[in-house]
């Protein structure tokens, strides 16, 4: 099995990771997970038994981190005075509130979701990429959306 330089795997799917975290996790800290991210890809990238599929590898890893931040940010107490205004508006306000009730999703749901919106994979992939079957992955896109348009956004 022959590998291609990490550098041209970073540079061939840096985007469609990236883009996954933003819907994952949000702008604030999609940058701190891309890194996370990438650096455990680092490590790993020498014992890789397969080259078949790293893009996927890759978002399995970039999942996985984004769990992990939401665990973090679980473990957080909450503010209880309200927060000030940001200074900057955010990068794109009409979907804030859309981004945010899916990361507010079950994992599973949260993931399929932006595979097949942020990354436009098919049903195929994500199904790998959630290790189920095709349909199950189909149900998970449908369930999510089917709370998101019953959702009431804050």
């Amino acid at each position: 099995m022959r590998l291609p330089p990490f550098q041209d795997l970073l540079d061939g799917n840096r985007e469609a990771v990236y883009r996954f975290l933003v819907a994952a996790v949000g702008h604030q800290d999609a940058d701190d997970c891309f890194q996370e991210t990438f650096l455990a890809a680092l490590r790993a990238y020498p014992r890789l038994e397969r080259s078949d599929n790293l893009r996927g590898w890759l978002l399995t890893i970039a999942r996985n981190k984004a769990l992990d931040h939401h665990r973090r940010q679980a473990q957080h107490p909450l503010p209880t005075a309200p927060i000030p205004e940001a200074a900057a508006p955010a990068a794109n306000p009409d979907h804030t509130e859309v981004w945010s009730a899916v990361r507010r999703l079950p994992a599973k749901q949260m993931s399929a979701v932006i595979y097949r919106f942020v990354n436009d994979l098919p049903y195929r992939d994500i199904a790998r990429l959630l290790d189920c079957s095709e349909e199950a992955a189909r149900r998970n896109v449908h369930e999510a959306l089917k709370k998101l348009r019953g959702a009431t956004y804050e």
